[in-house]
């Protein structure tokens, strides 16, 4: 049976591609035929290897330093995206994944305006202004892909603002999904529920708090575990495939259930 999702020769950009569910995602996207640019923070090494990984499969990768929560840099980006497609033969690319984030766990009395606006500049201000930046270099039947979180729809403690941030992303879904429809381009958000990943390591959650966390949620998702990456990174295949071509302005929830119930 052939692959349904066969891409060969588009182009992807994904935001924070170099590890955990971004990778995941250009590494899926690059199995598929899908030529990516993709952006690292701050590991070039890191970068590096993800480059060399998509490469072996067939396909060209382009690894751009970039924070996303810095929208002064993004003209300079612009312009080395648009250095990476002529690389490619292209001038046009057409999906774009903003995956690129951060995280943060503290209680409202605990969070700090210099926490607060990594976060918001981040998820929302460097997400509305990215896409704005890189959407006339998006061809006709293009599909943006934005990363949410089902966080936005419930009410836990020590996330309010990644919570909040993440629910703006869905509302902007919303708004761009009317105001691009008419240039052909499809935008969907995609929440990840509770997914393996060192995100919360990394964010200097203790081991003893992340296995405690485990054991609760894993007892309120009806799948009774978390979800993995490349579950993640086949969800963006389907939005950004034209096995979705009449899916647009929707939040696909890839979370076992736990936000549903």
């Amino acid at each position: 049976m052939s692959d349904p999702f066969r891409l060969d020769g588009e182009n992807a950009i994904v935001t924070g591609g170099s590890r955990g569910l971004g990778r995941n995602t250009a590494i899926n996207l690059a199995r598929r035929g899908v030529n990516v640019i993709f952006t690292y923070r701050a590991n070039r090494a890191e970068a590096e290897t993800a480059v060399s990984e998509i490469n072996a499969l067939g396909v060209k990768a382009r690894a751009l330093q970039l924070d996303t929560g810095r929208v002064a840099d993004f003209d300079a980006f612009v312009g080395k995206v648009k250095d990476a497609l002529q690389g490619l033969g292209q001038s046009r690319f057409d999906y774009l994944v903003n995956n690129a984030g951060s995280s943060y766990h503290a209680t409202i009395a605990e969070t700090t305006e210099e926490a607060f606006d990594e976060l918001v500049n981040v998820h929302v201000k460097g997400v509305f202004f990215l896409t704005q930046k890189l959407l006339p270099l998006m061809g006709a039947g293009g599909s943006i892909i934005l990363n949410t979180s089902t966080l936005s729809t419930q009410g836990r403690p020590y996330v309010s603002v990644y919570s909040a941030g993440k629910a703006a992303i869905r509302s902007l879904a919303r708004s761009l999904t009317v105001e691009l429809t008419g240039k052909g381009i499809r935008v969907n958000a995609m929440a990840p529920g509770y997914i393996d990943t060192d995100q919360a390591r990394k964010a200097g959650v203790s081991e003893e708090m992340i296995e405690q966390t485990k054991t609760q949620v894993h007892a309120q998702i009806p799948m009774h575990r978390s979800g993995t990456v490349d579950e993640i990174a086949t969800a963006v295949l389907f939005l950004a495939s034209d096995d979705s071509t009449y899916v647009t302005g929707t939040e696909l929830c890839v979370d076992g259930g736990w936000a549903q119930i």
